[in-house]
């Protein structure tokens, strides 16, 4: 019941290989739009959403704070759908929106630059320079914005379990091989999995419920829950948002403890 991420260039193949894999392994396949989709269900909206996945830094520099609500209810979002086990995901950064959650098989897919040119020509109708131009754009934007967020490079083989180039294996026996990865002991989504996961998807939830939140979206918390107990650290402006911090996470379906770790007043300036 193994969770598993693919991360992919613009038509490199992973879309494919991520849904044919799905329909071997019985999983459900998901992808950026859903993730959006129920992101937004909190009341923002789709558009934005999906701006804070693809816009490039430079973007966000101007909105700094924007960027850590629209990423909290994308995480929040991600970490509630694959909470259960038996998920492909594919799409923006998946594996780094799920850093510290275990046994998450976390794949990368490759493919020589002459393919992808075709399939963006026979897709999109552009001219093989144009077909160029775009995945180079894609490909760089997608680079700045991990590297942004995250701090690291997103091609970087290290942040990957198994990298798999498609220049001469088909996406089939792309998928065989992942079926069997999947199926590995270090990939087993057990019991002890599984309430990782769903503290990940806590802490997740209360962050986001925080943002959604008129008297608390202007903070910016970490939050950490362990078998339903949850910890929040940040900055508050009085004693009043503190309580409603409070109330929030207590609120909180899971929450069963609370702890404000830390949680002060900013000092008058």
């Amino acid at each position: 019941m193994s969770v598993i991420t693919i991360a992919r260039g613009s038509f490199s193949g992973g879309k494919m290989l991520a849904e044919s894999l799905a329909q071997r392994l019985g999983y459900r396949c998901i992808d950026r739009d859903i993730i959006v989709e129920r992101a937004a269900a909190g009341g923002v909206s789709q558009e934005a959403l999906m701006e804070a996945l693809v816009k490039p830094p430079h973007f966000w520099d101007r909105f700094r704070h924007e960027k850590y609500i629209y990423l909290t209810l994308i995480q929040a979002a991600i970490t509630e759908e694959v909470s259960t086990g038996k998920v492909v995901y594919h799409g923006n950064a998946g594996h780094l929106l799920l850093r510290g959650a275990p046994h998450v098989l976390r794949a990368r897919i490759i493919a020589p630059l002459e393919i992808r040119v075709g399939m963006v020509r026979d897709r999109l109708k552009l001219s093989r320079n144009e077909a160029v131009a775009y995945i180079e754009k894609v490909d760089n934007e997608r680079r700045k914005w991990t590297s942004y967020l995250y701090g690291v490079d997103w091609e970087d083989p290290h942040l990957y379990d198994i990298v798999l180039n498609l220049e001469e294996i088909g996406v089939e026996e792309a998928c065989e091989i992942m079926a069997t990865v999947a199926k590995q002991k270090s990939f087993e989504f057990t019991a002890e999995c599984a309430a990782a996961m769903a503290d990940l998807a806590l802490a997740s939830r209360v962050r986001a419920n925080l943002v959604l939140n008129a008297s608390t979206s202007d903070l910016e918390m970490e939050v950490v829950a362990l078998r339903g107990s949850v910890s929040i650290k940040g900055k508050v402006v009085d004693l009043e948002q503190m309580a409603e911090v409070e109330r929030v996470a207590r609120g909180t379906a899971g929450v069963t403890d609370l702890k404000l770790d830390k949680l002060a007043p900013m000092p008058l300036v």
